[in-house]
């Protein structure tokens, strides 16, 4: 099997939950720790042995570019949104011809965990089966989570696959922000913007969407209040 060399970094987002700070910031340069969201993303995928990122990018697209001038591991490249927002699945199909590799690694900008006693993208890339996949997807418990109050997104069966959360119901699962998926699963994929979630449907209905669960720590960074919390639960596991 050909290892996952590149990644899909969705950094082209409004961040309209962290307004006002969002009104003159992109979120995936808001800071915790130190370091942006976005260098916390890039710095995983680095110690996962990952070379080249795309980042996609929109909203304030000008501070995302400028920010990333001086990176060099994973070496980076732009694909620029700022003529249209085209969504999650969307904004992987335009960049395509960017990224190497018949499966890669897709990463939302603002993804923050701390690891287990491994690195998650390792464990991800590692468990990644074509065969047996149309998406993997990073699964965090919502037991296991700071930052975040919502139902959750996922319920695992016994072998490993992942079922969407019912209808006015809590599932233990919420997605972590990670996934690996083939090049293939975008062949039929629509013009214009469509959401991940739209694929990985496609994926549920064929019994090919599975999930592994992250080993650590989730700090979901998604309004201004949240900051704090990460902040806090960094500061924690740093000591």
């Amino acid at each position: 099997m050909t290892p996952v060399t590149d990644a899909m970094v969705l950094a082209a987002g409004l961040g309209t939950r962290m307004r006002p700070i969002t009104d003159t910031l992109p979120k995936p340069l808001v800071r915790v720790g130190g370091r942006t969201l976005l260098d916390h993303a890039l710095d995983g995928l680095a110690r996962a042995g990952v070379q080249r990122a795309v980042v996609n990018v929109h909203h304030h697209a000008d501070q995302v570019e400028a920010h990333l001038t001086g990176r060099r591991t994973p070496h980076v490249a732009i694909s620029d949104e700022r003529s249209g927002l085209l969504d999650s699945g969307g904004g992987v199909a335009k960049a395509l011809p960017l990224l190497n590799g018949e499966a890669f690694l897709i990463l939302n900008a603002d993804t923050f965990w701390i690891d287990g006693a491994s690195s998650n993208l390792k464990r991800l890339m590692a468990h990644w089966d074509p065969a047996r996949m149309d998406a993997l997807l990073l699964v965090a418990a919502l037991t296991g989570s700071v930052g975040f109050d919502g139902p959750g997104d996922f319920s695992f069966t016994p072998d490993g696959k992942l079922r969407r959360r019912p209808e006015r119901q809590v599932a233990p699962f919420v997605y972590a922000g990670a996934a690996v998926m083939p090049r293939a699963a975008f062949a039929d994929a629509p013009d214009g913007p469509f959401s991940l979630n739209r694929l990985w449907d496609s994926a549920i209905a064929k019994d090919r969407l599975f999930g592994l669960r992250l080993d650590g720590l989730w700090l979901h960074v998604g309004t201004p209040e949240a900051i704090g919390e990460a902040e806090q639960a960094f500061t924690l596991s740093a000591a």
